[in-house]
């Protein structure tokens, strides 16, 4: 892969898998792209239309039915009804010998719910995999970690990071959009699954205590159950070491399923473990959060996402300036780019309304339909990893005239040579709920990387445009420099970081975003030496 390849990836950080240009659908990757959750509304709206078909249908058979209750009904009701009248003897054993027989049996239900599954079935292709399901599930515990959001907040449809007493609201959405109880419960089973109990457990604390409220009402659309999240909760506990917890709930459950062999089973072996280790009673385990051993800069990075932005005290730096650049090219005479120094080592540079609205989106619009979900090296092959959640798509510029327009306002700009093989070909990233790319270097870091055998040189630029903004969150972080740079489109923003000296890795521009809601565009070029 390209030295523009692996700068491009480094983009990919909210990532979903969004189909090929023959629209196939690519399964277990539509969480990886908010471009490719958009799509998925038309399949829904399609079983929507199928669903009102089967309720008109079930509405005119019921409507049937209930005339016919109401006939009968009323003849028991009139107590004169002389039985000896043949007419209504007749009526009699015929609604019992044939009538009734025919309600019992009809087939107009039957083919109903035919019609609706033989939709569903030619719909279910384009649907998420269940592979979906989890990406999305993990995503909301990435966002829940990196921007310290509330379970319980999130579950009522706010964003609220609360930090001992201090409770802050990070996004306001337009609509309030609150979590069902089984909502919650299918996040907290996807941790469960992983034993990753440390997010389990809140997520399945909150299913448990909205099937509590609204026990005995049971939503067809429901997988799980008040005896589900006990379950589920009561084992987390347990393997957490608060086996005091995993005792009260797996008592509860009994009370709702008191036949239950296996759950009086580990009942009687919790109090059994009590009354061995009575200091456990009381005991509350200490939950750590899972570890990530390929991302130990973790604090940092988050903080970095946190902040939303540069720290201000960087804004106070005299070094630090704006200005209108030409770089005395006759190509940007008339439109000088509006330039801000954020950082002189690495040097990063922000450039505002770099490309127009109009530019923005065709750029979107010619990368959708090649969109697939990003990839890092890993020796001889490219794999997605969970580090690094989008998708993306590489576009030449021989797609479009306006791309050649681009490349040669770049050049201009950085003074770099931007036609492969000094460059890479643009890329195009595309982020889905909660994507992400953890801390990488955008250059090769070893001899032995596939980059040199390609022998184009080491990348020595970035140069990366936002394609649009976000209602929250999103930052570029530079975890060494200790500053990021938020996701704004001004209504287009640019920036530039170049590796000034490649041999020292606390000089070398690291990058990381993190998003929530809203779909995050962007556009990498990247330059060789």
């Amino acid at each position: 892969m390209g030295p523009a390849a692996r700068l491009a990836a480094l983009l990919a950080l909210l990532a979903l898998r969004a189909g090929d240009r023959a629209g196939a659908a690519a399964r277990g990757d539509t969480f990886s792209a908010l471009t490719s959750v958009a799509r998925a509304l038309a399949p829904e709206r399609r079983l929507l239309g199928l669903l009102r078909r089967y309720l008109r249908g079930e509405e005119a058979r019921l409507r049937d039915l209930t005339r016919f209750y109401d006939k009968v009904l009323s003849l028991h009701e009139d107590s004169a009804t002389p039985v000896s009248n043949p007419l209504l003897a007749f009526t009699l054993i015929k609604r019992l010998q044939s009538d009734w027989r025919n309600v019992v049996h009809s087939l107009e239900a039957s083919e109903n719910i035919r019609a609706l599954k033989d939709g569903y079935e030619k719909e279910e292709q384009d649907l998420p995999a269940f592979e979906d399901l989890e990406g999305a599930a993990r995503a909301l515990m990435r966002l829940q970690d990196v921007y310290m959001l509330n379970v319980k907040g999130l579950a009522r449809g706010v964003f609220q990071r609360v930090t001992g007493s201090a409770v802050t609201d990070l996004y306001s959405p337009r609509r309030l959009f609150s979590l069902t109880a089984d909502d919650c419960f299918q996040v907290g089973k996807v941790a469960y699954d992983m034993g990753d109990y440390y997010h389990a457990i809140p997520w399945l604390e909150e299913a448990v205590s909205l099937f509590r409220g609204s026990y005995g009402e049971w939503k067809t659309e429901d997988e799980g159950s008040l005896e589900d999240a006990l379950d589920h909760l009561a084992f987390a506990y347990f393997q957490a070491g608060n086996v005091s917890c995993a005792l009260s709930l797996s008592r509860e459950f009994l009370l709702y399923s008191p036949d239950n062999k296996r759950m009086a089973r580990n009942v009687l072996k919790y109090e059994k473990l009590l009354a061995e280790s009575p200091n456990q009673v009381v005991a509350e385990a200490v939950i750590q959060r899972p570890n990530v051993p390929h991302l130990q800069t973790r604090d940092t990075y988050e903080g970095l996402c946190q902040t939303l932005g540069s720290q201000p005290t960087h804004y106070q730096i005299p070094s630090l300036y704006c200005s209108y650049e030409t770089n005395s090219s006759p190509f940007l005479l008339l439109q000088p780019v509006r330039k801000e120094v954020i950082h002189l080592e690495p040097y990063v540079v922000l450039y505002h309304d770099f490309v127009s609205d109009s530019e923005a989106q065709k750029i979107r619009g010619l990368a959708e339909p090649w969109l697939q979900r990003s990839v890092v090296a890993s020796g001889e092959k490219q794999l997605p990893v969970e580090y690094r959640i989008s998708k993306s798509a590489w576009l030449k510029d021989t797609v479009d005239p306006m791309l050649v327009t681009l490349d040669h306002r770049i050049a201009a700009l950085t003074g770099l040579d931007v036609q492969p093989p000094y460059a890479e070909y643009l890329q195009v990233v595309n982020y889905g709920i909660g994507g992400h790319y953890e801390p990488h270097f955008d250059h090769a870091t070893s001899p032995t990387s596939p980059l040199y055998r390609m022998k184009s040189g080491n990348r020595v630029a970035t140069f990366m445009i936002y394609l649009s903004s976000v209602e929250a969150g999103g930052a570029t972080a530079f975890i060494y420099a200790n500053f990021s740079v938020p996701v704004v489109k001004w209504p287009t923003s640019g920036y530039t970081s170049m590796d000034r000296n490649s041999a020292d890795p606390a000089a070398q521009a690291l990058k990381t975003k993190m998003l929530a809601e809203r779909s995050w565009w962007s556009l990498w070029l990247c330059r060789e030496a």
